[in-house]
């Protein structure tokens, strides 16, 4: 593989990217005409042109290194900045000198895009859709779908440039210029809450929020949560199930398989007292009481309880007026889901640990994706994260069939500035969008991450300016990166170990 990708670069080194005495005769002419309608390119209006006027017409936009056609895919490397935990970062080389960036989904593992790249070395990165039909079978849900949605970003952000068009114009153009934003708003249980909560929109200008409420916030457990001793008392050895005696989704036993955090909430046997539903009500209230009855604002990460308490739940909060409730149960519980949905008035909201619109599956077989969601109309606002959905093209796919349903799409994202921009890139490019999640407003050094390579600025207030640059519009800043590893990790160090193809993959016989 290694000696074909050589010959390919010495091959480009090599030869004229376009010879223009090549195009003085008509015969030269047309040959220039047919290359250059690659990517659909519009040339109908020109054939009567010069043929120096063609040239000019059909090439201002495309970079002057770039031959789009001749493009291949040299090498793929990545660095992991110390973001939401872990944030891989990737990037596919090509034998022109351009990069195309993208990110596995924040917290995943940068080996789910590795392992894709044997089965990209030497194609055209242009191919976008042929190229991710390649490696769809490799896509999972939850952070499983984030090398395939990685992909996608890179193979966007390196179409764009070498056609010297900002992505959504190939995915059909925008639908709006500015993106609304949604802020993860500040915990309620901390001192200053409040007044961080009239900066997200006095001063950074939000006008949309999410914040999280749940068991955590019920102070006296023994009076408000049923059940919860079972789950939370590492002192007792007849209940080893949590990791840790402290009361939250993420840290009584996220990675342990029998802990609190890892199972189904259906299946906790934990319920809600009238003081506990009290408690967490207070909260709710408190919340609107500060930002008032203008703004939207989501709600998340309630804890594991079954379905009949939180629709207790919906309808003590449905007065409130809440955006939506999001991911409740898990989301693969179609029936269930309806039956929260039915019986309150507030929103529901589920799909961040989605992958596709037709799941994993792939040709004439799928297994559970968005498709069954949305036809099963248990929902009323999808919410994938285009670093586990499948980036931008399949996101885009997923909120097209949403809308003929009559269901708006918000998008969950947790990323840096790549995972944000082909967030934006996609937002403006489909209809039903609502919002997209910014979750790290308080982070000093997340927009120094990237520098946007137009003239719009990365972010706007409450809002995210549709980049104009070429590709994803943004390019990282290095040095900030490097600042910020994930200790213990390289930095685009080479990845001779992925080159090769180990397998025969095809899913039939």
């Amino acid at each position: 593989m290694n000696k074909e990708l050589n010959k390919i670069i010495e091959k480009d080194k090599a030869r004229e990217l376009i010879e223009m005495e090549q195009t003085a005769n008509e015969t030269g002419r047309r040959s220039f005409l047919k290359k250059a309608a690659l990517g659909g390119v519009a040339l109908g209006g020109m054939m009567n042109a010069s043929i120096e006027d063609t040239v000019a017409m059909v090439t201002q936009n495309v970079r002057r290194s770039s031959a789009p056609s001749e493009l291949r895919i040299t090498d793929m490397r990545y660095a992991v900045v110390r973001h939401m935990g872990r944030g891989p970062i990737i990037r596919i080389d090509t034998n022109q000198g351009i990069s195309g960036w993208g990110e596995v989904r924040d917290g995943g593992d940068e080996r789910y895009a590795l392992m894709l790249k044997s089965r990209l070395l030497g194609k055209n990165p242009c191919d976008v859709e042929m190229l991710l039909k390649e490696v769809r079978q490799f896509g999972f849900h939850g952070r499983q779908g984030g090398g395939f949605s990685a992909v996608d970003m890179a193979l966007w952000d390196l179409c764009g440039k070498a056609f010297g068009v900002p992505a959504y114009q190939l995915l059909g153009g925008k639908y709006r210029n500015h993106v609304r934003l949604y802020a993860d708003t500040a915990n309620p249980r901390s001192a200053n809450w409040k007044e961080r909560m009239r900066e997200l929109i006095d001063v950074k200008g939000f006008t949309m929020l999410k914040f999280d409420f749940g068991l955590e916030n019920i102070s006296n457990r023994d009076a408000g949560i049923v059940n919860h001793k079972f789950w939370s008392n590492n002192n007792d050895p007849r209940t080893q199930y949590a990791r840790s005696g402290n009361w939250g989704q993420y840290n009584t036993g996220t990675h342990n398989y029998m802990g609190y955090g890892r199972v189904q909430h259906p299946l906790t046997g934990v319920q809600v007292t009238e003081k506990g539903l009290d408690e967490i009500e207070a909260v709710v209230a408190a919340m609107r009481e500060v930002v008032g009855p203008e703004i939207p604002m989501g709600g998340d990460h309630f804890g594991h309880f079954d379905i009949n308490n939180h629709i207790r739940l919906g309808k003590r909060l449905d007065k409130y007026r809440l955006a939506w409730l999001e991911d409740t149960i898990p989301w693969w519980h179609i029936d269930e889901l309806r039956m929260i949905k039915e019986a309150i008035e507030t929103p529901v909201c589920t799909g961040e640990d989605i992958f596709g619109l037709r799941g994993p599956g792939q040709g004439g077989f799928s297994s559970f994706g968005f498709k069954e969601l949305i036809d099963a109309r248990c929902v009323d606002i999808i919410h994938p994260d285009p670093g586990t959905s499948g980036g931008c093209l399949e996101t885009k796919r997923i909120g097209d069939y949403a809308e003929n349903a009559g269901i708006l799409m918000a998008l969950h994202m947790a990323g840096t500035p790549i995972c944000y921009s082909a967030s934006v890139h996609l937002a403006a490019a489909t209809e039903n969008f609502i919002g997209m999640e910014h979750h790290s407003v308080w982070l000093p050094w997340w927009e120094s991450m990237a520098t946007p390579t137009g003239t719009n600025k990365l972010i706007d207030g409450g809002f995210a300016p549709v980049p104009d640059g070429p590709g994803l519009g943004i390019e990282p800043n290095l040095e900030v990166i490097k600042a910020n590893l994930l200790p213990n990790t390289t930095f685009f160090a080479p990845t001779p170990e992925w080159d090769d193809i180990r397998s025969h993959d095809r899913l039939w016989s």
